[in-house]
């Protein structure tokens, strides 16, 4: 009898050591399964931003912000996806401007198009910016808003990267793209806040990363309203630059558009300095957050001497104040979606 009972018990035990084993494994699956930022590896970069947002969504909590506050702010060129070895709306540019010079014999003789189209780099380089926004304000005028939207549509469908030869719009980085809809689930409204053309961004923007074109904020050029002989009216793009969303001006940008400060903003390089700056100088809570392109083996790695991104003032600002920055080598788990 003695020896039954023992059996009985020890099954007992067993039962019951299976059970808080199967509860263990269930709990971490369903942790695992639960986390909001599952390209992001754990470490006090991940920490800090879930922290952060756990804090500003306690009611009751000393850094509690109503959800019409908690206004974000994101960067797109090198912050939400790839901006090598040039600017994506730079590379779309140059493509409209080769597709247009069978109209246009005249550029065969005039700078910057004629060193541009025979392949002379030297002699583009040396037209410097002021070459390459004649190039971008050539491919970007002369058409209606919509005609605009179309050219953007059509060529994302067909133009490559040069490196991954994958499609541009599909070098978005997976981990922002998780934060940005964390952000959301949280009462967040989400922005774009970009140097890049507002026009160019609002065709594909809200099918990447689910900012719909109200909420995205970037440069712009002068549009002039006109009817056609039908008597339909329509928006024409002109060459006249009407802002710029870059440096100071997207503080400024954001003031115009938004009308809000953000209590969180990211970048990525001193084209966003004073975007933090003026983020982290609100009252409250705040977070200012820079992905830094550390991996040239998934991305590219690049920093304070890069002529695309540069981040060198803000980074040390970033490091002075505390503020967070992304190695984007150990931070994150993948950088595209397309990667394993």
């Amino acid at each position: 009898m003695t020896g039954k009972i023992d059996r009985f018990f020890r099954r007992c035990i067993l039962a019951s050591l299976v059970a808080s084993s199967l509860c263990a494994f269930l709990s971490q699956h369903a942790l695992a399964q639960g986390d909001p930022l599952p390209s992001w590896n754990d470490g006090a970069v991940k920490k800090s931003i879930m922290d952060f947002v756990a804090k500003v969504i306690t009611q009751g909590g000393a850094d509690f912000v109503s959800p019409a506050e908690r206004i974000a702010v994101f960067d797109n060129d090198g912050t939400l996806w790839c901006e090598q070895p040039i600017y994506f709306q730079a590379a779309f540019a140059l493509d409209r401007v080769k597709a247009m010079a069978a109209q246009h014999p005249e550029w065969k003789q005039q700078q910057p198009f004629r060193a541009f189209l025979s392949g002379d780099r030297k002699a583009l380089a040396e037209q410097g910016e002021k070459g390459l926004l004649t190039l971008a304000a050539t491919a970007h005028s002369g058409m209606t808003t919509d005609e605009f939207a179309k050219s953007v549509s059509d060529w994302l469908a067909t133009a490559k990267h040069p490196r991954f030869n994958r499609p541009y719009n599909e070098l978005i980085y997976q981990p922002m793209v998780e934060l940005l809809a964390y952000l959301r689930a949280n009462g967040f409204k989400t922005f774009i806040v970009s140097g890049g053309g507002v026009e160019f961004m609002r065709v594909w923007a809200e099918k990447a990363y689910g900012v719909p074109p109200e909420q995205v904020v970037g440069s712009s050029g002068v549009t002039k309203y006109q009817l056609d002989a039908a008597g339909r009216p329509s928006l024409l793009k002109t060459a006249k630059v009407q802002f710029i969303d870059d440096g100071p001006g997207k503080p400024a940008g954001i003031n115009m558009i938004i009308g809000r400060r953000p209590i969180l903003a990211f970048g990525n390089s001193d084209g966003d300095h004073q975007m933090l700056q003026w983020t982290m100088a609100g009252g409250g809570p705040r977070f200012a957050g820079i992905v830094h392109h550390t991996d040239a083996a998934r991305e590219y790695a690049y920093d304070r001497p890069s002529k695309i991104g540069q981040l060198d003032k803000a980074w040390d600002e970033a490091k002075a104040n505390g503020w967070t920055v992304v190695d984007m080598k150990q931070d994150w788990k993948k950088v595209f979606a397309f990667e394993p």
